[in-house]
């Protein structure tokens, strides 16, 4: 069985960026693991309590499919990830050692988020044996390689906006809107002729 981790800086960027093709892996019975490194404390919303991120998260990748002991969450300071770097290599180091993914996805080469960057430099260090996709956050990128497509089903975007929508203390964010997730995917899928797609860079490919 083919071992996939999903490294989301912030806990929503991994569903965001391929909530829909882990829905798809998950189907076809790929053991996912997903990494959130920050559940962002200091960024949450007034009315709401430190910790519901974290709640949302466990919500949201239940959705998908990832099995609860598979969902490894940190506490790195948001927006202080460059600060924190050394850590956060040591970490992934950690992860790498007990996971021993065959397919790592992180936040693309082309994402302008000082967290995503460093997440993805990181990554590359870590896991440079192992083939490295970059997902796709168009509203953190200046631009984007679409090297690699996972065509999807529509119950599988289905179960990607199913999961956003664990995330009550983000619904103002205008990406993570139905209407949003699902154009995105039909764009990616008439660049390969499939109703729907999800397109991530080729950071590292291992055959």
């Amino acid at each position: 069985m083919k071992r996939i981790l999903i490294l989301s800086p912030h806990t929503d960027d991994g569903e965001l960026g391929c909530g829909g093709s882990i829905a798809r892996l998950v189907e076809e019975g790929f053991e996912v693991f997903y990494v959130a490194l920050s559940a962002c404390e200091k960024s949450v919303p007034d009315g709401y309590p430190p910790d519901i991120l974290k709640r949302e998260v466990k919500k949201a990748t239940e959705v998908l499919g990832i099995d609860e002991s598979n969902l490894l969450l940190y506490d790195f300071e948001v927006r202080e990830f460059p600060r924190l770097r050394q850590k956060i290599l040591d970490t992934l180091i950690e992860i790498r050692e007990d996971v021993k993914p065959d397919w790592v996805f992180t936040p693309s080469s082309f994402d302008t988020h000082q967290d995503h960057r460093v997440t993805r430099e990181e990554t590359l260090r870590a896991f440079k044996k192992f083939t490295i996709l970059g997902y796709e956050q168009p509203w953190n990128n200046i631009t984007f390689n679409t090297t690699c497509f996972i065509r999807l089903e529509e119950r599988h975007v289905n179960k990607k906006i199913e999961s956003l929508k664990c995330y009550e203390s983000q619904k103002d964010k205008a990406y993570l809107g139905e209407e949003f997730i699902r154009s995105l995917a039909r764009t990616r899928g008439v660049q390969i002729n499939s109703e729907y797609a999800e397109a991530f860079e080729v950071i590292r490919w291992i055959i």
